[in-house]
């Protein structure tokens, strides 16, 4: 009852006509951000919280505009996704997979209303999973160490079967062209240049947007003007705005069991909205049996990674407001904010700030009510894209794209190399190689490497730490289970058809 009123006075604070209207703002505002492909969540809070600042705003209204602009931006990546096939950040990279061939099929208005429900799914009951659980999952998460962190990832990266079917081993090269490519730039540990080639722009590695831009943005439109070439069938639009009652019931469930998932996986720190959606997509993929259209436009491979990169999201909160430690880069920037108020997040926020961390979380279920009601009727505005003509799309997609690319360093490297980085994905999507686990290896590889270091450094370079604990030893035979259960069950299933 105590956490009910404690509650209750944070939507007090969240409900002023100020605190709404904030709310309000941020959200369109984080949709517009997230739907620019290569921006984010962690660019569209870092750009708004100097302003933020400067307005004087009190620091329950700053972080009540932070949180709306988050959660705004996980809604928002998913258009692109949907439309053009780039995703706005890494979190939507899975919704692609289906989101544009249901686009492709005429299907995108169901594709973006299905998208936002589950996104408001995720985030509610997450928000939720806040209220019940915050002080519960932080001491969870604290059993983490950089073995167990390192296990999650290899599980995460055993899901590339559930990814792609049965072409693992173009998988596999993919993951680890995108793992090498992660590795580029200064060695944390030693300082060392690894891969630069002696090029200044390349030692700090190479940045996100000019992967994703590359390889989803230029290689896209590379296939556009293929198409348009080989005078190949335009995307039609179907009148259908709204996803009907039987996806509704096709994909309710898995929208539950991706919110679940992905707000636990949300909770760990570091982990992060990529991991949950990969990790969800596939599990689902996996669940639907043998009867599904996954890859090739299936409701509910839009669904499961909406869903779970927003609970993420929302989850990334708990570890944040807990224990003081960022759960994702985005949370990392808010604890900037708190500094910034001199108020030092960590296990005795709730009692010394409980305005603060109630009103936010209280916005939290205000915010996602009002991108719901904002992203549903705009949907009409945003199908509307897929009318524009190649002529038109093409240039202003790429207009946007290197501009997004340009604004990172501001040289005309980056432009250059995500030119060159799209071509290699353009030849790859030829030759019928999955994107995503490229992408997946590249923002896995980083955190892979400084978490396997540091349970070496740990150890004394005993490689029996990674194997030490129950939950690194469980998250290993769930891996080599993603990974090899599929092939075994399928060595079986044709043992049986040739012996029968």
């Amino acid at each position: 009852m105590e956490t009910l009123s404690l509650l209750m006075d944070g939507f007090a604070v969240a409900g002023t006509p100020e605190n709404l209207m904030i709310a309000l703002i941020g959200c369109f505002i984080g949709t517009v951000v997230g739907l620019l492909p290569g921006l984010g969540p962690i660019n569209g809070v870092a750009i708004l919280l100097p302003i933020a600042f400067a307005m004087k705003l009190p620091p329950e209204s700053a972080l009540i505009l932070l949180c709306a602009v988050y959660a705004g931006c996980e809604y928002g990546g998913r258009i692109s996704a949907i439309l053009i096939n780039v995703p706005g950040d890494a979190g939507a990279v899975m919704t692609t997979l289906d989101g544009y061939p249901m686009a492709k099929k005429g299907l995108a208005g169901p594709a973006l209303s299905m998208s936002a429900l589950a996104s408001f799914t995720g985030a509610l009951l997450a928000t939720i999973g806040i209220v019940a659980f915050a002080p519960l999952l932080a001491e969870w998460a604290i059993a983490f160490g950089p073995a167990e962190y390192f296990a999650l990832m290899v599980l995460a990266l055993s899901c590339l079967g559930g990814l792609v079917g049965d072409s693992l081993p173009k998988a596999m090269t993919a993951c680890l062209i995108g793992l090498l490519l992660s590795t580029v730039g200064i060695d944390a540990n030693s300082g060392v240049y690894r891969y630069t080639f002696d090029m200044l722009h390349l030692q700090d590695g190479i940045p996100f947007i000019v992967i994703v831009i590359g390889l989803f943005a230029v290689s896209e439109l590379m296939l556009m003007l293929q198409n348009e070439h080989t005078a190949s069938e335009p995307i039609t639009i179907t009148g259908r705005i709204l996803f009907n009652m039987k996806e509704l019931m096709l994909a309710k469930w898995t929208m539950l069991r991706s919110a679940f998932s992905g707000f636990f996986i949300g909770v760990l720190p570091g982990a992060g909205a990529t991991i949950a959606s990969a990790m969800c997509y596939a599990m689902e993929r996996r669940m639907a049996g043998k009867d599904h259209q996954f890859g090739n436009g299936d409701i509910r491979g839009v669904a499961a990674p909406e869903a779970a990169n927003n609970a993420s999201a929302n989850g990334s909160l708990v570890p944040m407001l807990t224990l003081g430690v960022p759960g994702s880069g985005t949370t990392a920037v808010m604890i900037g904010a708190l500094t910034l108020y001199n108020i030092t997040p960590g296990p005795t926020l709730f009692q010394d700030q409980p305005v603060i961390v109630w009103g936010l979380i209280a916005s939290l279920f205000i915010a996602n009510v009002m991108l719901l009601v904002l992203n549903i009727p705009l949907i009409r505005v945003f199908v509307k894209f897929l009318s524009i003509p190649n002529w038109l799309l093409v240039p202003g997609v790429a207009a946007i794209s290197l501009v997004g690319v340009y604004a990172v360093h501001g040289t005309t490297f980056d432009l250059i190399l995500g030119t060159l980085i799209g071509g290699v994905g353009y030849l790859l999507r030829v030759m019928n190689f999955p994107i995503a686990p490229f992408i997946l290896g590249f923002v896995l590889g980083d955190m892979m490497e400084q978490n396997l270091r540091r349970a070496l450094s740990i150890s004394d370079g005993d490689v029996g730490v990674l194997f030490a604990s129950p939950i690194s030893i469980g998250l290993w035979v769930a891996a080599a289970a993603m990974l090899l259960g599929p092939r075994l069950m399928r060595m079986m299933e044709q043992r049986k058809a040739v012996t029968a």
